[in-house]
């Protein structure tokens, strides 16, 4: 059964949660192996090298709406398929365990499936929602 006073600040909790994981993810990405050197990593795994930058704008935009609770359920299956494609491309041949060498599917995975939950659970508590404005004319906040 669920308890409906608490399930939105659950749904608050994993959302936040999940963003910060994507800002940290894109913060790598940018900060320690720069845009050019994931760009770069992109094309040795085969992939177009553009799709680095794309990556990054997407976990950083994705981030932050999750954070704020924009459009939550449509950005958390959009972010799925970043993760899907980190087991498909890089962790997938390591094995299951994340501690193998070069990281195993088994944190991409659950990640991805946490943004399922997500998806599922919707915004949550404290969440700004696209659904309409309130007499403001500011977007409408649940909570």
């Amino acid at each position: 059964m669920i308890d409906t006073r608490t399930a939105p600040y659950a749904a608050l909790l994993l959302r936040v949660t999940l963003g910060a994981l994507f800002l940290a993810h894109a913060g790598l990405k940018v900060f320690v192996f720069t845009p050019a050197g994931t760009a770069a990593f992109f094309g040795k795994l085969g992939l177009p090298p553009v799709l680095a930058y794309v990556t990054i704008a997407v976990e950083v935009l994705g981030a932050l709406a999750l954070i704020v609770g924009f459009q939550t359920r449509i950005v958390a299956l959009l972010l799925t398929p970043i993760l899907l494609g980190a087991i498909v491309t890089v962790h997938g041949a390591a094995g299951f365990f994340f501690t193998n060498a070069n990281g195993g599917w088994e944190y991409p995975a659950f990640w991805a499936v946490a943004l399922l939950v997500q998806a599922l659970l919707g915004d949550g508590a404290y969440a700004v929602s696209a659904r309409g404005t309130n007499a403001a004319g500011n977007l409408a906040v649940s909570r």
